[in-house]
């Protein structure tokens, strides 16, 4: 897959865990999903710092998940200067939840590439955010 095909999607942390840990009771919805949906699904850096200190130091799961970024279906979009401020207003408006920066990072990437679908476990949070505060996400997999 080219590293510069456009991103259909988004992919958050719990779905990259459930991906990579068979023992997860997300992992066999997670799997049998990734093999359908239209790829490649972009990610953060904050998705990612998530990601590596919930992996820990186990050697097998940081490799498997090493595999899965180089494998072109994940592209890591770039936050920068000019989205902390939506950044911070997202968080801002969720603080009942309260929203953590990974999922601010990923709904502001909603916003500023047009994107809809996620690849999410965490349904509670993803149902309630909104996309330019009206859009809902498509969540795959469903409940």
């Amino acid at each position: 897959m080219p590293a510069s095909a456009a991103a259909q999607g988004l992919i958050d942390t719990g779905a990259l865990l459930a991906l990579l840990d068979l023992d997860d009771r997300w992992h066999t919805r997670c799997a049998d999903a990734f093999t359908t949906i239209r790829l490649p699904l972009a990610t953060t850096g904050a998705v990612l710092a998530e990601l590596f200190h919930l992996l820990g130091d186990h050697p097998r799961d940081v490799a498997a998940a090493w595999s899965l970024l180089r494998s072109g279906a994940i592209v890591v979009l770039p936050i920068e200067g000019q989205d902390l401020s939506a950044l911070a207003e997202l968080m801002h408006r969720y603080s009942d939840r309260p929203m953590d920066f990974a999922d601010a990072t990923l709904v502001r990437l909603a916003q500023r590439e047009s994107l809809r679908t996620i690849f999410t476990i965490d349904h509670a949070d993803f149902e309630t955010y909104r996309i330019q505060g009206r859009q809902r996400f498509k969540i795959v997999p469903p409940r």
